[in-house]
């Protein structure tokens, strides 16, 4: 989509802010049950590359099915505006929720990858 930056990203509420350093090259949905009730668009960003600036006592945790992945709601809102995990090489990532992203461009849904989590 465009040069890395630096993104500026919330809950709905505010509560929970972050900044994520991202190029948006990589976009992706999931059909799992989870994310497909959620319909968020991801985004992957090494964890040096996310910085949360506020919120860490308002997030509530949830893992489900392998439990390698710590979804991260915020308690007043209920919004998941990311979540943290392992990339396949053992990488500390960070899935940003491009929704939640104040300043991101446009998303055409039609050229993200779509992952298929429903069937991993």
């Amino acid at each position: 989509m465009s040069q890395a930056r630096d993104y500026h990203g919330q809950c709905h509420c505010g509560a929970v802010t972050f900044t994520a350093h991202t190029d948006l090259a990589a976009l992706g949905d999931c059909n799992c049950s989870r994310c497909r009730r959620l319909g968020w668009v991801m985004q992957a960003v090494p964890s040096s590359d996310f910085t949360l600036l506020s919120g860490d006592a308002n997030l509530t945790r949830y893992r489900f099915n392998t439990e390698k992945i710590e979804h991260l709601f915020c308690k007043t809102c209920g919004i998941e505006s990311f979540a943290r995990g392992v990339d396949g090489q053992g990488n500390e990532t960070v899935m940003v929720n491009v929704n939640c992203l104040e300043d991101a461009p446009p998303v055409d849904r039609n050229a993200i990858h779509h992952w298929d989590g429903a069937n991993f």
